[in-house]
């Protein structure tokens, strides 16, 4: 007993902070559409925001460091002829994002490399294969150029973003709308909530339903389920009086939830969004203005309370940054993006820590941006699990990784002399001008100056 209630967590004083007004992103106008996702998505380089737009659909892509008021002029991403449901940053690629819509496609952007300068309306593909909305879109947490995308018509698809073709197209598994679908760890399987209560298990691939549970949660309003490293189910939903829930499940037997948890009679969605490095889950409730923070571990009662961050305005969406995007030297262990009405607030979740070493226990190995496999490996059947990468030094964005490779391209092409000069630091041209045999251009002309000095007199 006393073993329980002292369980020496390292989490149970993680405490959230919210961003200075000028780290904040202001005065934007965030979409007003009524559907229950996140309307945000952020990467280490840039948030993505859906935004109002008259007559289609817009989302804005912000620099991480461009914070302060957004000008109205501000350019945004704006192809869709509807309004925009979800976004989703490639976990590959911090450059692409997609995006699906009320106009039934799903096109993916490719964003350069230091934001956008003009409004963007030409997307690298246009997905088309959906007879409605498309309101989900996720990509394969493993695999290159896999995208999952859920509409309105009740069908699922699978598409090879490289070649634009949907290879896996699921119209019999679900007889209402999707309300959500999630990846397992390393991809092979997903998980979905449906409006007719229904939790399921699916191999996408085999075109397979591994599992269900006939209401998971019996209140009628929209169901949320995420897949935890271990492979259980974590669902939030509302019970028959109304009263939000969240639950834990094992797929290899779904009869029976491992734990259940009642928490209060708010009628907001509550959003999941879980670290599988440290088996903290978030919950952000649409309309509420707190994120409550649960861990998970093997001992009941398995779900573990641990706090509950709250501000003064109520939140519209909300962003989740990778783990490679935060900043270890503060022990900073999550960061959201919540949306308000006009706004973007950042909010940081850091461990206190005395010592400035890095903390090995809060960031174990996570998951980097290369990916395991190809995308026609895994549609031939193939699985891998996520590619990890030590945050001891910080993560170095792959912008890093190219300005290496253009610098060592400029010295293989050394430039001849005259040209390309601006490129090169002046200190380092003259060493390479000045070599054995040659007096350096400096020296020349000073011997000019002298010899008409010499010649007036």
């Amino acid at each position: 007993m006393s073993r329980r209630v002292v369980r020496q967590s390292k989490f149970r004083h993680v405490f959230g902070q919210a961003a200075k007004n000028d780290q904040c992103y202001d005065d934007i106008r965030v979409s007003r559409v009524t559907w229950d996702s996140a309307f945000c998505a952020v990467n280490p380089k840039f948030v993505a925001i859906i935004v109002e737009a008259s007559g289609g659909g817009a989302f804005l892509v912000l620099p991480l460091q461009k914070a302060g008021r957004i000008d109205k002029s501000y350019p945004t991403v704006c192809g869709h002829t509807g309004p925009v449901l979800d976004i989703d940053w490639c976990p590959h690629n911090d450059q692409v994002i997609a995006s699906g819509s009320e106009d039934c496609t799903i096109m993916v952007w490719q964003i350069p490399e230091n934001g956008l300068v003009t409004s963007m309306s030409e997307p690298v593909v246009v997905l088309e294969g959906h007879s409605k909305r498309v309101g989900i879109i996720t990509w394969h947490p493993t695999a290159r150029n896999v995208l999952l995308s859920a509409g309105c018509d009740n069908m699922i698809m699978i598409w090879n973003v490289g070649t634009g073709e949907a290879l896996i197209t699921l119209e019999d598994m679900h007889p209402d709308v999707i309300f959500s679908a999630c990846w397992n760890r390393n991809g092979s399987l997903i998980c979905t909530a449906c409006k007719d209560k229904k939790i399921r298990v699916i191999d996408p691939r085999k075109e397979e339903l591994i599992a269900e549970k006939d209401k998971a949660h019996e209140g009628a309003r929209p169901m949320r389920a995420i897949f935890l490293a271990d492979g259980n189910i974590f669902t939030t939903g509302f019970s028959r009086m109304s009263e939000r829930q969240l639950a834990l499940w094992n797929p290899q037997n779904m009869e029976e939830p491992i734990t259940v948890h009642e928490m209060d009679t708010s009628n907001g969605v509550l959003l999941p969004f879980y670290d599988p490095d440290t088996n903290v889950v978030y919950l952000c409730g649409k309309g509420d203005s707190s994120i409550r923070y649960f861990e998970i571990t093997e001992e009941a009662p398995f779900v573990h309370y641990l706090n509950t961050f709250t501000t003064k305005e109520p939140q519209r969406g909300m962003g989740y940054m990778p783990k490679r995007g935060l900043d270890v030297n503060k022990c900073e262990i999550a960061r959201f993006y919540k949306l308000q009405e006009r706004k973007c607030e950042p909010i940081i979740m850091t461990v206190p820590r005395k010592s400035d070493l890095f903390q090995d226990d809060l960031y174990p190995d996570t998951a980097g941006p290369d990916c395991a496999l190809e995308a026609e490996e895994w549609f031939e059947g193939k699985n891998g699990e996520p590619i990890l990468i030590s945050l001891k030094h910080g993560y170095i964005p792959g912008k890093n990784r190219d300005l290496k490779v253009v610098k060592k391209n400029v010295l293989d092409n050394k430039p001849k002399a005259g040209k390309n000069v601006e490129n090169a630091h002046p200190t380092k041209t003259a060493t390479h001008v000045a070599t054995p045999g040659h007096r350096p251009l400096t020296c020349v002309i000073l011997s000019i100056v002298i010899h008409f000095f010499r010649a007036s007199h």
